[in-house]
């Protein structure tokens, strides 16, 4: 089994877990820190898999600075990433599922706490299962050759933003449901993640079309 594979199998658990806690109303800090390390296990998948197909294994160090854009490591970075999109048979996919089932699995259990409402979580299964066909059109991973795609969808400022976002977003969500805190800046968090996928989900399905 691949490493990447692994890690993101673990992540998937690790999110399952934290499903538990919330309805089981733990200490809603240490639900924030594991969302943290779940989404950080996200970024260390991507790390094993350029690792593992990068002949002069990449250093951590060296990737970072490709996921901020540096073109000293950049170009190596995206051709090892290209190549395993070719040759790894079920990694990226195996990928793309794990984020939907840690994002879904986080989103359903909010929703069936009653603190996000239904029609949320419809937004975003209906989002995500058309850009995901659309984009599986171009192959296990796009190129980002738009303009509008590179910088709403694959810069740095963008993931990273969705990042923060989400992790705001679902961590805060958890002290809503277990310590009561105010349900308003829960909405407006969450009105604004939604707006922020779909501006990305946006600028994925321009790519896909204009390929």
């Amino acid at each position: 089994m691949r490493a990447a594979d692994a890690v993101t199998y673990f992540r998937v658990g690790l999110a399952l877990l934290v499903v538990y806690l919330i309805i089981a109303r733990v200490n809603p800090i240490l639900i924030a820190a594991l969302i943290a390390f779940v989404m950080l296990l996200d970024a260390a998948d991507g790390y094993a898999a350029v690792w593992e197909g990068s002949a002069h294994r990449v250093s951590l160090y060296r990737y970072i600075r490709a996921a901020m854009g540096d073109p000293r490591y950049a170009p190596l970075v995206k051709k090892v990433k290209l190549k395993l999109a070719k040759t790894a048979k079920f990694g990226p996919r195996i990928d793309v599922a794990g984020d939907r089932v840690v994002e879904y699995a986080l989103w359903i259990v909010y929703a069936y706490v009653m603190v996000v409402p239904l029609f949320v979580l419809l937004i975003v299964v209906v989002r995500n299962s058309f850009v995901d066909a659309l984009m599986a059109a171009r192959g296990t991973s796009s190129k980002m050759k738009t303009r509008f795609a590179r910088l709403v969808y694959s810069s740095s400022i963008g993931r990273g933003g969705i990042n923060v976002v989400k992790f705001l977003t679902f961590s805060y969500l958890a002290f809503v449901y277990v310590w009561h805190y105010p349900i308003w800046i829960g909405y407006a968090l969450v009105a604004v993640l939604v707006a922020y996928m779909l501006v990305r989900g946006a600028a994925e399905a321009h790519e896909a079309l204009s390929g």
